[in-house]
């Protein structure tokens, strides 16, 4: 499986642990990786190299702005001579060039071009394709990692030193050093990226805007965990490494603000390849850069994916590809908010097959503390989400995550229900065991076709957690159907409005809300499932006005 070097994010109070995200949610692969046992931590810029979340797809999530605002000036802001093959006013020639040098072998079936691509440098069909035709293979020499970097001797014999929870350093001292380095293999690649500068992740937003176009997504809060832990491990390990080899290190790249850029750099564009079967108990790999395959944008229903050999990279076509299309890789199975914060875009409904709804875990929590009567019930209620903690159900920096289809974290809904719900002699008896045995189990699995008959206390608590849900969201739902539905509104705002506003689109099913008086910004289809299929389905608006 080819894990994106980033996110899954996990970030911000969404997604939780992995182990029932049984159609393997978000890092791209051919075979996921079983993912980490416990929440899955909630922070973009940590997530990757502690417990990266599965995925469907067979390569990992790149993170080229796909339908975002990648800038035209592709240029660093450091400078750095201009190499040998490197055109000034030409880059792509450049970049075509060193591919010939380095042996990236690109099929004569597709072009690197800005014309004909959702944003930015793309590619694109000059012939029609078939599924399983090979669109290039990248040797490993031309792959950018602390492994392949002029200065991997230092790296490697300083490895201890450079350890940090992201795992990311590594990386990005090879491309703070490789920027400025005089004669850098990979400059002709760096003429392709987006200006460092202009990067459109949340991160680099003022506070103020992130908190008031992204309130209620999760986005704000990993954000700000993303920013204090880069600022942490720049000062704690980064600089002091780079003071300390100042013949490698030019003082133009001893900036935090470059560091910034090159982490949301390597969110974005970096791939972490996947561990073999036998090597599951391992450590994650750690990302490495991609020339030609982090040229690709993304889309949910990609048309090609990448895939790994020991002496290539391929990116090989998984549909046919009609001439002067543009081929699509994919980033993993990502809801838009993870987009968001990890590739500063959104795919905009209903594009994106793998949306989800949300449902903080301390929110089902509170909602339980709701329907207490008094001190006792309370503490009888942080006793059994303490056992829920035990038993790595839940955690505080998780989420239940619904799909289009399905609950994306069945085991760990259902098993929070049941514990949650049940009588007190009943959880007595269940804590004494420690778990439940595999036929109780099934009994009560989250399916499409059980959830209509699940025991109305588990639905009651599965509706007031979504109302506490609805609550966090600060737009209502007429004035963001207002703005949609009128163009001359809709265009006067600027990119990032419009992205958070896609990122709380309306799906058809929301219809049902509209006239009621809740603030109902959309969550999309999963809450709207939540609220037709899992809780007494023949109350709808009732449910919805918030009666039992």
């Amino acid at each position: 499986m080819a894990t994106r070097a980033k996110r899954p994010r996990v970030s911000g109070g969404r997604p939780a642990r992995g182990p029932s995200l049984r159609s393997a949610r978000r890092s791209p692969a051919r075979a996921a990786a079983p993912p980490a046992p416990g929440p899955v931590p909630l922070s973009g810029f940590f997530s990757p190299m502690q417990s990266a979340p599965s995925a469907r797809t067979r390569h990992h999530p790149r993170g080229l702005s796909g339908a975002g605002p990648r800038h035209s000036a592709p240029v660093s802001q450091v400078s750095r001579p201009r190499a040998s093959g490197e055109s000034e006013s030409d880059p792509v020639a450049g970049f075509l060039t060193w591919c010939r040098r380095v042996g990236l072998e690109l099929s004569p079936k597709v072009a690197v071009t800005r014309q004909g691509t959702v944003s930015g440098y793309g590619m694109v069909a000059r012939e029609s394709v078939l599924p399983g035709e090979l669109l290039f293979a990248v040797p490993r020499a031309a792959l950018l990692s602390p492994h392949t970097c002029s200065i991997r001797g230092l790296l490697e014999r300083e490895r201890g030193a450079l350890q940090s929870q992201s795992g990311w350093v590594p990386l990005l001292l090879a491309l703070l050093h490789e920027l400025q380095a005089p004669a850098s293999l990979w400059s002709p690649y760096f003429a392709l990226w987006p200006e460092l500068g202009h990067l459109e992740h949340p991160m680099f937003w003022p506070e103020e805007e992130r908190r008031l176009l992204l309130q209620g997504t999760g986005v704000p809060e990993a954000v700000e965990k993303d920013l204090a832990n880069i600022r942490s491990e720049f000062y704690s390990i980064v600089l002091p490494f780079m003071e300390a080899h100042p013949d490698l290190f030019c003082p133009s790249v001893r900036s935090l603000e470059l560091y910034h850029q090159l982490v949301a750099l390597v969110m974005a564009y970096s791939f972490q390849e996947p561990l073999e079967e036998e090597e599951d108990e391992k450590e994650p790999n750690s990302p490495l850069m991609v020339p030609a395959a982090d040229i690709l944008n993304h889309l949910a229903n990609h048309n090609a994916n990448l895939e790994y050999s020991a002496d290539y990279l391929r990116m090989v076509a998984t549909q046919p590809i009609p001439k002067g299309h543009e081929i699509f890789n994919t980033y993993g199975q990502m809801a838009n908010w993870q987009l968001i914060h990890m590739y500063g875009f959104v795919e905009p409904y209903p594009g994106n097959t793998d949306d989800t709804a949300d449902i903080q875990m301390v929110t089902v929590r509170e909602a339980a503390i709701q329907g207490t009567k008094g001190e006792a019930e309370r503490l009888q209620l942080y006793e059994r989400w303490d056992f829920l903690c035990k038993l790595e159900m839940v955690g505080e920096e998780g989420a239940f995550v619904i799909g289009r289809k399905e609950v994306l974290t069945e085991e760990e809904l259902a098993a929070t229900l049941k514990v949650l719900c049940m009588p007190a002699e009943e959880f007595r008896e269940f804590k004494d065991r420690d778990g439940w045995r595999e036929d109780e189990w099934e009994e009560d699995r989250l399916t499409v076709t059980n959830i209509p008959k699940l025991k109305a206390s588990w639905r009651r608590l599965l509706r007031d957690s979504v109302l506490l849900t609805l609550q966090t969201y600060a737009t209502d739902l007429k004035t963001e159907q207002d703005v949609l539905s009128n163009k001359e509104v809709y265009a006067k705002l600027s990119w990032r409005e419009k992205q958070a506003l896609q990122l709380s689109e309306v799906c058809s099913g929301w219809h049902i809300l509209q006239g009621i008086n809740l603030k109902t910004p959309r969550i999309f289809l999963g809450l709207y499932l939540i609220l037709n299929l899992f809780v007494l389905p023949t109350h709808k608006t009732s449910i919805i006005k918030g009666k039992a």
